[in-house]
């Protein structure tokens, strides 16, 4: 007998579920009065810490691929948030960093997008939380292990 598959059942399907409730809900706060894409969202929250990052990085930390990444980045050039600086180590690279104005952005969003976090997270006890990362990460190394059998 053939097994059926009950997609709503299927993890894969409910953490995309779960994926896009939770993205919906952030981006309700950055898309609305800051009026940034997801993209650019993702581009200015790992640029936050004031490090110089280059597109290759940023691309591997928000798990963005090339055009979509370049297409945040030249809008958000435009917009004045963020500026390119020739990569002194790799003159055929470039770094790039908030301007004053993208580090006001991001400083203004991150106390609403945190609080977000917590409003979603609030249906979750303390241990409920470490397990949940606990899992997370499980899950992150059984998946990286798979890829590279």
């Amino acid at each position: 007998m053939m097994k059926s598959l009950h997609l709503s059942n299927f993890f894969p399907y409910q953490l995309t579920q779960l994926q896009a409730k939770v993205s919906d809900n952030i981006a309700d706060i950055y898309t609305g009065r800051f009026e940034l894409s997801r993209q650019e969202w993702r581009v200015l929250a790992s640029l936050g810490n004031g490090e110089l990052l280059s597109a290759k990085q940023i691309g591997e930390q928000t798990n963005l691929e090339k055009m979509p990444a370049s297409r945040a980045i030249a809008k958000m050039q435009t917009q004045g948030l963020l500026i390119k600086n020739t990569d002194k180590a790799d003159k055929r690279s470039s770094l790039l960093k908030l301007t004053a104005q993208g580090l006001a952005t991001y400083q203004q969003l991150i106390p609403m997008v945190l609080a977000r976090e917590q409003e979603l997270l609030s249906v979750l006890n303390a241990e409920e939380k470490n397990q949940l990362t606990d899992i997370i990460e499980k899950l992150i190394l059984k998946s990286m292990e798979i890829a590279n059998k």
